[in-house]
């Protein structure tokens, strides 16, 4: 469903202190955007901000970025995300929110930009074999995250999407990802640290079972 426009949506993000209005001129220097050096995780897709909400305010080791291309669904997000780090005591100091299309995330992101760790959460699973290229976990999008992905680092993917789920299995494979953690009943598995998105809430509440996996990028520094 498409979001209807919000007048307030480019203000409030005007004056949001962790929104990146140009985000493709920080391209190569991402970490220094953060006060603090430390690992940065990336959500790909964030939509209206429910997983960093939950996520990132209780994480200050972790440095995080969301990206999606849609100011409206950003704005919703801040305040989700303001929220949050309210109800925790806390200033939001260790998230920044941007749009961009995630098609060209090259753009903003270089080999410098080292992320430890990749989430995809509810993408579009594209059904129409003439439009899987465009699917996030496609190889030829898993090839512009592997140059800003740190050996060793983690790529996490939900769905409630089976045939995507599966096709996803494969692709990750065929790139040079090794799948740590796979379950095709997420919620079902045992798996502790899962935070909920809108769409996983909306999915499970209709019986459909969350497709979930961990994938690693080549080996880490120490194997």
């Amino acid at each position: 469903m498409r979001m209807r426009r919000k007048p307030w949506a480019r203000p409030e993000l005007a004056a949001c202190p962790f929104f990146i209005d140009h985000p493709l001129e920080n391209r190569g220097n991402w970490h220094a955007c953060f006060p603090r050096r430390q690992p940065i995780h990336l959500e790909l897709g964030c939509g209206k901000g429910h997983f960093m909400a939950g996520l990132a305010a209780k994480h200050p080791e972790i440095n995080y970025m969301a990206v999606d291309i849609k100011s409206e669904v950003l704005a919703v997000g801040r305040r989700l995300i303001a929220a949050a780090y309210e109800e925790e005591g806390r200033e939001v100091d260790n998230l920044l929110l941007m749009s961009q299309d995630i098609a060209r995330i090259e753009q903003m992101m270089a080999p410098e930009d080292m992320m430890d760790r990749i989430y995809i959460n509810f993408c579009n699973p594209w059904p129409k074999p003439a439009h899987w290229k465009r699917r996030l976990t496609h190889p030829r999008q898993l090839q512009q995250y592997k140059t800003f992905l740190r050996a060793g680092g983690e790529l996490h993917f939900k769905t409630d999407d089976l045939q995507l789920y599966r096709a996803t299995q494969g692709y990750l494979q065929e790139s040079g990802f090794s799948i740590t953690y796979q379950t095709e009943d997420l919620h079902r598995s045992g798996y502790e640290s899962n935070v909920q998105t809108e769409h996983e809430r909306m999915f499970a509440a209709q019986g459909i079972p969350i497709k979930f996996l961990i994938a690693r990028y080549g080996k880490s520094m120490n194997e």
